[in-house]
């Protein structure tokens, strides 16, 4: 994205290293006044826009690519992600680790962790977020 490279961890913290490589720590930020979805364009099923529409407060949709979703929310530039479609554990694995690394959390619907490693390689339905 933008020759940035993005790194951290659970316990780690998360941090963006630019072009010049200035390294700045990224944090997740709630807004308390709106929630901001990141979703696809291509992955708006019926699922997706029932759980948005579920949402208490005013909803401001952001469309992102890919893993970028969860930079988007470790960089507190949105709130929540909820992903009701198939991914495979290569499109969430470093992404995710830099999300908690900035204090966020991906859980499956039922508010579990996501596993890596299994014997699938395909991903639970999940919900990406600042905590």
């Amino acid at each position: 994205m933008d020759g940035l490279l993005y790194h951290g961890g659970q316990g780690h913290g998360a941090q963006r290293l630019d072009r010049d490589g200035f390294n700045t720590d990224i944090r997740c930020a709630k807004q308390a006044a709106s929630t901001r979805v990141v979703a696809s364009k291509s992955y708006l099923n019926p699922k997706t826009e029932a759980f948005i529409a579920a949402i208490e407060t005013p909803v401001t949709l952001i469309q992102a690519g890919s893993s970028l979703k969860f930079l988007r929310i470790a960089e507190g530039a949105a709130d929540l992600y909820p992903r009701l479609a198939p991914t495979c554990e290569w499109d969430t694995a470093a992404a995710q680790a830099v999300l908690e690394g900035a204090g966020g959390s991906v859980t499956q619907l039922d508010g579990s962790p996501v596993i890596y490693g299994k014997s699938g390689i395909l991903n639970p339905h999940f919900v990406a977020q600042a905590d």
